[in-house]
């Protein structure tokens, strides 16, 4: 039996199997989350931005911004996209 999350984890036993596979708190509760609810599909292909292969640096610099990734200032184009996907 999964243990309760509390409100913030809508799918309990997604959450801890993601956290034993070393997703970050955050990362588990966003898949958790979507997988619970009836109208998103986490497994199919996101949206229609490009990879971040093809975003300039400053594009990559702002998104970490955004996500309040740190360390982001001292980071090349290759590290923020790892840190974005880790996100």
């Amino acid at each position: 039996m999964a243990k309760d999350h509390g409100p913030s984890v809508k799918d309990d036993e997604t959450y801890e199997a993601l956290r034993e596979d070393g997703a970050s708190k955050q990362k588990a509760a966003r898949i958790a989350n979507a997988q619970a609810s009836s109208d998103m599909s986490p497994g199919e292909k996101g949206g229609k931005q490009p990879p971040y292969e093809d975003w300039t640096k400053d594009d990559l610099y702002t998104r970490a911004q955004e996500l309040e990734i740190e360390g982001r200032s001292d980071m090349d184009k290759s590290e923020l996209i790892e840190a974005l996907r880790n996100s």
